[in-house]
C-alpha cells in the first residue's frame, strides 16, 4: 500500500482561529482555514470564476468568494450560494506538533 505524501504548508501559530492562508501544495493552489481552532484545506480557487478565496471573507465556516459573491463551506467543499455551482475540492490536513500537513485531495 502506498502511503499518499503529505506536504508541511505552514505552522499552527501562523493561522488563528477566524483566519485564512493560501499555500501551494505541488502545482495545486491551496486554502487553509482556521475554523474554531481546527484546520482545514480547500481549493483557493473559486470554481465559478477562479478568484483566490484567500482573498474573500471568512464567517465561521463559510468563505465568500471576493469577486462574485459565491459562498462556499471550507470543511466540506461545498457550494452554498451561488453564482459558484460546483463544489472545492477539499484536502487531507494532519497536524505534526506545530506543523501543518496537507496531503491529497480527498473530493
Amino acid at each position: 500500500m502506498v502511503q499518499a505524501a503529505f506536504v508541511k504548508v505552514a505552522e499552527v501559530g501562523e493561522l488563528s482561529p477566524g483566519h485564512m492562508k493560501a499555500v501551494e501544495v505541488g502545482e495545486d493552489q491551496v486554502l487553509l482555514a482556521n475554523v474554531g481552532g481546527t484546520i482545514y484545506a480547500c481549493s483557493n480557487a473559486c470554481t465559478h470564476a477562479f478568484a483566490p478565496l484567500s482573498e474573500g471573507d471568512l464567517y465561521g465556516e463559510l468563505v465568500e468568494c471576493p469577486s462574485h459573491g459565491s459562498v462556499f463551506d471550507v470543511t466540506t467543499g461545498e457550494v452554498i450560494d451561488a453564482p459558484a455551482q460546483e463544489n472545492l475540492p477539499v484536502f487531507e490536513v494532519r497536524i505534526d506538533g506545530r506543523d501543518i500537513l496537507v496531503g491529497p485531495a480527498t473530493t
